[in-house]
């Protein structure tokens, strides 16, 4: 057995995290001010450099608004922020992810899914289209929950970049730690072997090139989720 290398998060790291719980858990509540970087390096007792770093990153993740001469503030992020906010907020909630926030990530899903599918039945080869088997395959034979939603995420971005749409596949990419989280709490609930039979269903319709049954096909698995007997609420 091979053990993978442990180490400990940077003062930057920690900055980051103690700031954005703060927000998160509501007592830096929107609009409010924070004090100034010499006071916060004061009493976290860390340099200005960290705290200054730490306010251009967490700025990035759509939490804070700086201000020339006036000073740094919670961003109205739930109205504002961009997809780094989101991720930030599943890591913070994890498994208490609300109905609001997760009915809206499914939401989106199901509308990039119709998109990539639609497109592939129109303009993919068949050399494309066959090209999923093997990414199946690898849904079929993995062993573990964490290696069947990483297969399956594979699988969801190559139909995303066989689509000829060259903006699917980044958007994609910027959801998997939210999707991943979903997929996970999924398969938790009900098995790895029901993540797969909605890849498969998939890849029959692309064969097929079906993309109503396509379309069936993802609206059957998304309803389940947020309604049916599949709810990951």
């Amino acid at each position: 057995m091979e053990f993978q290398k442990l180490s400990a998060l940077s003062l930057k790291e920690m900055f980051i995290h103690q700031i954005r719980d703060l927000i998160l858990s509501g007592q830096m509540p929107v609009g409010s001010r924070l004090p100034s970087e010499r006071e916060i390096a004061r009493q976290m007792q860390v340099s200005r450099a960290v705290v200054n770093s730490g306010f251009s990153e967490l700025e990035k993740q759509g939490f804070l608004e700086v201000h020339p001469r006036q000073g740094v503030f919670v961003a109205d992020y739930g109205k504002n922020g961009n997809i780094n906010t989101l991720n930030a907020i599943m890591e913070y909630h994890g498994d208490t992810l609300g109905q609001g926030e997760i009915y809206s990530i499914i939401e989106v899903r199901r509308a990039l899914e119709h998109l990539a599918t639609d497109s592939i039945v129109k303009n993919s080869s068949n050399e494309d289209i066959l090209g999923l088997e093997g990414l199946l395959e690898e849904v079929a034979a993995a062993k573990t929950i964490d290696d069947t939603v990483l297969a399956t995420f594979s699988f969801h971005h190559k139909l995303s970049v066989i689509s000829g749409n060259s903006i699917i596949p980044l958007i994609y990419i910027s959801f998997k730690p939210v999707v991943t989280q979903l997929w996970k709490r999924f398969c938790l609930k009900y098995g790895k072997e029901a993540l797969y039979d909605s890849v498969l269903c998939l890849y029959k319709c692309m064969k097929e090139r079906d993309a109503l049954a396509a379309r069936r096909c993802t609206d059957k698995q998304l309803n389940e989720a947020l309604e049916g007997g599949h709810q990951i609420f």
